[in-house]
């Protein structure tokens, strides 16, 4: 292995320890309160306290580096044109797929329904929180730090120059975040349909971030899926209960 493939591996490591161990002291934090008066059933509030967490470590972080660094994380808004335009493609070709996943769903008899009580309050805070903290919580972290960081060692293009190294590897980074671990006992779970179609959104995702130069609209494609998806499980809870 060469000194470069070398320092590349050893900086993808480095991130990939950061991106998935911050989120899990965010975690721990989120664990500290009590959400019983305002969440009994546990719905929202703690998975909104990690979000806000994870999402403010790494902002400090972010202007910890440009405090010694000019780096640009695109947290402004970009190509205004182009990012409205991968946003309404997204929304139209997600809709569609929604439509077709949950007919094959319902056919096949596979339909998990809505894990909370369809209680007002359940509903709209975890509608709430997918709405307004899944996006921008996440794509700062996998998109915005991750995608600039790993493209400081990660500069090469595939599949004809259509798509970089840092945006496969930062989505495969995004696809690993949804296993879940823990080390005392040592326990490993996933899904490997949730895990995969982790990934696939996360290349979406990255692609809108680096022609739109925004994080900002990576933020709404992410939002507009899970509460799309979330929106329907509800509704066909409702409808099947």
């Amino acid at each position: 292995m060469s000194k470069k493939a070398l320092k590349s591996s050893c900086w993808t490591l480095f991130l990939t320890l950061l991106l998935l161990g911050i989120p899990k002291l965010a975690g721990a934090i989120a664990d500290s309160f009590d959400y019983g008066v305002i969440d009994p059933d546990g719905a929202f509030a703690w998975l909104s306290v990690h979000h806000l967490a994870q999402a403010a470590m790494f902002l400090v972080i972010i202007i910890g580096i440009t405090w010694f660094r000019p780096l640009d994380f695109h947290l402004g808004w970009g190509d205004r044109k182009i990012g409205k335009q991968y946003v309404l493609r997204f929304t139209w070709i997600f809709s569609l797929y929604m439509i077709g996943s949950y007919v094959l769903i319902l056919l096949t008899k596979s339909f998990q329904p809505f894990p909370y009580s369809l209680t007002a309050k359940n509903v709209a805070g975890y509608l709430g929180f997918q709405l307004l903290l899944t996006g921008p919580s996440e794509e700062l972290i996998f998109r915005a730090f991750a995608i600039t960081m790993l493209g400081l060692f990660l500069h090469r293009r595939v599949f004809s120059g259509r798509v970089s190294v840092a945006n496969i590897v930062a989505a495969v980074i995004f696809g690993l975040a949804h296993v879940s671990f823990s080390f005392a006992p040592f326990q490993v779970s996933y899904s490997t349909m949730q895990v995969l179609y982790a990934m696939g959104l996360g290349l979406f995702y990255g692609d809108c971030y680096e022609k739109s130069g925004s994080v900002v609209y990576p933020m709404m494609m992410h939002s507009i899926s899970n509460v799309l998806s979330v929106g329907a499980t509800v509704i066909l809870t409702w409808l099947l209960q």
